[in-house]
């Protein structure tokens, strides 16, 4: 019977999607729901397992780890992209690598939280209505506002609607902008610097990897205005954790949305939970009852493809 892990399932909800008692005639499986401690406890808890149904970016996938699982056939991911899996090391050693599809609704939608959340003072406003106070703060309002955007692919091309149907002005930049996008959004395509420097709200759209990393630093978030806000449902290190720190602790701006971290989960002593002006969730960009169900449904599929030599949705 080949043993199978579901990784990284930290709601404990996996069980509401894969119908374990119809999978057990076929695969003895095991659910993890808690982060591993480093690539040690990894090597250690899996070293029997067969298959892995990773949530994507959650445990990276190194090459250690696939060089130390001797029985490792199959790696099943949630989504048809995973840069926390090593493909090059999977490839060495033979192990099929497959996806699923993904919703594109739910990131777009939790950045327009994060804008409201912080155009309107939200958190600040919740906290303090159950200590018993009453309006405390005065927002501000998005229509004739400029929303930046760093990247305008599928996710950055739904914001940018959005932002279009509050009345907003947008402004688009990243290194591979496509001005026919631009055109078909009524999306006015500009340089980084100016896209930094005139955004009332700047929001992150691009993928993570050596060439965004970085992409926001003291030197960028300097330039903002100082009632800017920076927002990211992307990748953690495309904006440099540390150098944002110092920003919001100085005022340097307004604020800050961020659902993806440098490290998650994001420690508990991580500066960033205790800074008034963060409005934090924990990665919960693609979090949905929808999305889960393609995902969870998709992995059973692909784990059935590989189990029988027929692999669908390889990821090479």
């Amino acid at each position: 019977m080949l043993k199978v892990a579901i990784l990284d399932d930290y709601q404990n909800v996996s069980q509401q999607f894969v119908d374990l008692e119809k999978l057990a005639g076929k695969y003895e499986i095991k659910i993890f729901s808690e982060p591993f401690e480093d690539e040690a406890d990894v090597i250690d808890k899996l070293s029997d397992f067969e298959a892995l149904l990773v949530m994507r970016e959650r445990t990276p996938i190194t090459k250690n780890i696939i060089e130390n699982l001797s029985k490792l056939k199959f790696i099943i991911t949630s989504g048809l992209r995973n840069k926390a899996i090593d493909l090059a090391a999977a490839k060495k050693r033979k192990i099929i690598v497959s996806g699923t599809e993904s919703n594109l609704n739910p990131t777009p939608e939790l950045t327009w939280a994060l804008i409201l959340g912080l155009a309107r003072n939200i958190k600040e406003e919740i906290d303090n209505m159950y200590q018993g106070y009453w309006q405390t703060s005065v927002g501000v309002e998005l229509k004739g506002k400029i929303l930046g955007l760093i990247g305008l692919g599928k996710v950055g091309s739904q914001v940018a609607k959005i932002g279009k149907a509050f009345g907003m002005q947008v402004m688009a930049w990243s290194e591979n902008l496509s001005l026919d996008k631009c055109k078909e959004l009524d999306v006015l395509p500009c340089t980084k610097e100016d896209l930094i420097k005139n955004s009332d709200f700047l929001s992150i759209h691009v993928q993570g990897g050596e060439r965004y990393k970085d992409c926001i630093t003291l030197k960028e978030l300097d330039k903002m205005k100082k009632t800017a806000f920076l927002i990211n449902t992307s990748r953690g290190p495309i904006i440099n954790e540390d150098d944002l720190i110092i920003a919001l602790s100085t005022n340097v701006i307004a604020g800050a949305g961020l659902d993806v971290y440098e490290k998650e989960p994001l420690p508990e002593n991580n500066k960033l939970r205790f800074l008034p002006n963060a409005l934090l969730t924990p990665h919960l960009g693609y979090v949905t009852a929808e999305n889960y169900n393609v995902y969870y449904s998709q992995m059973i599929e692909s784990l059935e493809a590989c189990a029988s030599g027929k692999p669908i949705r390889v990821i090479e």
